[in-house]
């Protein structure tokens, strides 16, 4: 693997040099854009609004419009914004990781130790697993400020990038209605449903099954055929009750 940052990650008076790492890979296949006429492929191409010709990419630079003008900034002009944030990931403060709201998470990156028995990495790692706590810290990754939570994957220090709170929308413009009464029978029987199905999260459990399907269809096609496709209708409810949808859902699980 190749780095894509490297710094440092600081608690205290602590500080670890560390390489950043993508720790995901995306399972989607590479189609590519195509001419229907003739398959070529379309290239797409950085060009000057004015003159219409193609822009060379070391001649691309970054401006920011103020008073219907262009602010030029180059690269040192990010860092300098945030000097100590581009070099060094600087844990503010320890959180409970279960009180981070899924919706805040977006990619996370490996940490790799300059050094490779460095005891402070180490410390970090079991002292995090110990009370199950994560350091949340800022830091600037391609120019972009980041907000992340730093915690322990079996023997590997993590950086999660999340959201800030100003990214998530509100949910005030949503037509829901707060007052819809639930029984009580309906909710005791939602959470024996919910108990029933209750299992120990295990991920590699699921596989990108639409993506291999998808294969298959594109390897039968070079081939000059077609797979047979399983068509699905949809599930109807046969009745509008909800306690006895539960229920029925309760028994068949039971049977199952």
């Amino acid at each position: 693997m190749r780095s894509i940052w490297k710094g440092s990650i600081g608690f205290g008076l602590v500080n670890i040099p560390i390489k950043l790492y993508s720790a995901v890979q995306s399972s989607s296949l590479d189609l590519d854009m195509l001419d229907s006429r003739d398959h070529s492929r379309i290239r797409y191409q950085r060009v000057n609004e004015h003159t219409h010709k193609e822009v060379p990419y070391d001649k691309i630079v970054k401006g920011y419009k103020l008073n219907d003008d262009y602010v030029i900034l180059e690269d040192h002009d990010f860092e300098d914004a945030a000097p100590e944030k581009s070099k060094v990931i600087e844990i503010e403060s320890f959180v409970d990781i279960s009180e981070v709201n899924p919706m805040y998470y977006e990619t996370s990156y490996y940490t790799e130790p300059d050094t490779k028995n460095n005891k402070a990495y180490a410390l970090l790692i079991e002292a995090l697993k110990k009370t199950g706590k994560a350091g949340l810290a800022r830091f600037v990754l391609r120019s972009t400020e980041s907000l992340c939570i730093v915690h322990p994957v079996e023997h590997v220090l993590v950086v999660t990038r999340i959201r800030f709170a100003q990214e998530i929308r509100s949910t005030e413009d949503l037509n829901i209605d707060d007052d819809v009464a639930v029984g009580k029978k309906e909710l005791d029987v939602g959470i024996a449903l919910i108990k029933q199905y209750e299992e120990k999260f295990d991920v590699s459990k699921f596989k990108d099954d639409y993506h291999q399907e998808l294969l298959k269809i594109i390897e039968a096609k070079a081939k000059g055929k077609r797979p047979t496709i399983k068509k699905l209708k949809p599930h109807k409810t046969t009745n509008n009750d909800l306690y006895d949808q539960l229920m029925q859902s309760l028994n068949a699980r039971k049977g199952a």
